[in-house]
């Protein structure tokens, strides 16, 4: 046999031994087909180490073994197909140290920022109807209740109805905890000192004061504007008229009651600020702009905000329509201007509420002052 005859030879040997060689399955597959995870270079490997695939079944019958499919996130398909990660239903769970820093998590999507929100308030403002038709109901002097309900003692106790706007969106973020205590779900909402030093403290306690004076101011301006603007197309008569209608609405405190007006005060900073932004700010805004963007979030939320801030003066003026349109204009416009206000403070701070909701108690403590101050003087 000539040379080139053996070198022939051995080629075909060479190429016969490769055909019939079974290479291990591990060999053949360097990731898992169904979670896409790297395959160890172990002998005779059964199943992956990552999902439990039956490898062996799914290279015979090119499918999952239905009698190994354990997690609920890995679903039979048919082979051949690209990597396929699992599928997870459950909502990734936050840890204690990672409250104060969620920015890259994907929270509650836009319907329950929404949702809740509005629903808090409708429920809130059923039971404080209910609470005055019950009082109706038992009233044996009509009079003397109308003249209980204007005493500003009434509008005191009904603001602590406003806590039923932290109960719902406490109750809700308790999902997305691994720890869903009391204080961690207030800490998920911005309502929290976790992080601060006493140092920090106080700087964001200057900033919320600061921001009042601000927020005052700017709403001042704004209102002048809106009315300069708004006198040009409608006349200055009709607007000087609904001007001094809403402004009777802000007399909340008749002359000489100092006490009243500092319990007011009071409870527009420890109860009103802080339920409306926990709600507001730390529910809807921190919800919102996960899934629709910062300048989305900030923007939703302060239309919302003021939109139902204004619908009890908007409803005086049903019966006229350009009356109602100039007294939605000139209530609407202030308030999303100090919402957008809030929205821009939260968003610096990092999503922490304490500047915010200072701020916004501050702002309505003040405005309630100096409407007092301008009417009657001390």
């Amino acid at each position: 046999m000539s040379d080139k005859e053996i070198q022939n030879s051995n080629k075909e040997q060479k190429f016969s031994n490769y055909n019939n060689r079974k290479e291990p399955l591990d060999k053949l597959w360097y990731f898992c087909p169904v979670c896409g995870n790297k395959i160890p270079k172990i002998q005779n490997l059964k199943f992956c180490i990552n999902c439990g695939t039956d490898l062996n079944y799914l290279k015979e019958h090119k499918q999952l073994n239905p009698n190994r499919t354990k997690k609920s996130s890995i679903q039979s398909i048919k082979y051949p197909q690209s990597y396929v990660h699992p599928v997870s239903y459950e909502v990734k769970k936050i840890f204690d140290n990672e409250i104060t820093h969620t920015k890259n998590y994907k929270l509650w999507g836009t319907m329950p920022s929404i949702g809740i929100s509005l629903g808090a308030f409708l429920v809130m403002n059923f039971v404080t109807t209910g609470i005055v038709a019950l009082m109706i109901f038992f009233s044996f002097n009509l009079e003397a209740l109308l003249d209980f309900m204007a005493n500003p003692n009434f509008l005191i106790f009904s603001s602590f109805l406003e806590l039923i706007f932290i109960l719902f969106p406490v109750l809700y973020v308790g999902k997305y905890l691994e720890n869903p205590s009391l204080k961690n779900r207030f800490g998920l909402l911005g309502f929290t000192l976790k992080g601060l030093t006493k140092k920090g403290l106080f700087k964001e306690i200057l900033i919320g004061l600061g921001f009042a004076v601000i927020g005052v101011l700017l709403v001042a301006m704004i209102s002048f504007l809106t009315e300069i603007i708004l006198e040009f197309f409608f006349g200055f008569e009709i607007i000087r008229d609904l001007s001094s209608t809403t402004s009777d609405l802000e007399i909340l405190v008749p002359e000489g009651q100092i006490l009243s007006l500092i319990l007011l005060s009071l409870v527009m900073i420890l109860i009103i600020g802080t339920s409306e932004e926990i709600l507001f700010r730390g529910f809807m805004q921190k919800g919102l702009m996960r899934t629709l963007g910062n300048t989305g979030g900030i923007m939703i939320t302060a239309f919302i905000f003021a939109l139902i801030h204004v619908l009890g003066i908007v409803l005086l003026f049903l019966d006229s329509p350009i009356y109602m349109l100039i007294s939605f204009l000139l209530s609407f416009i202030p308030y999303f201007i100090i919402s957008l206000f809030l929205g821009l403070i939260y968003y610096w701070r990092n999503e922490n509420l304490i500047a915010v909701i200072l701020t916004h108690g501050v702002y309505n403590a003040l405005t309630i002052i100096m409407t007092y101050v301008f009417y009657y003087g001390f």
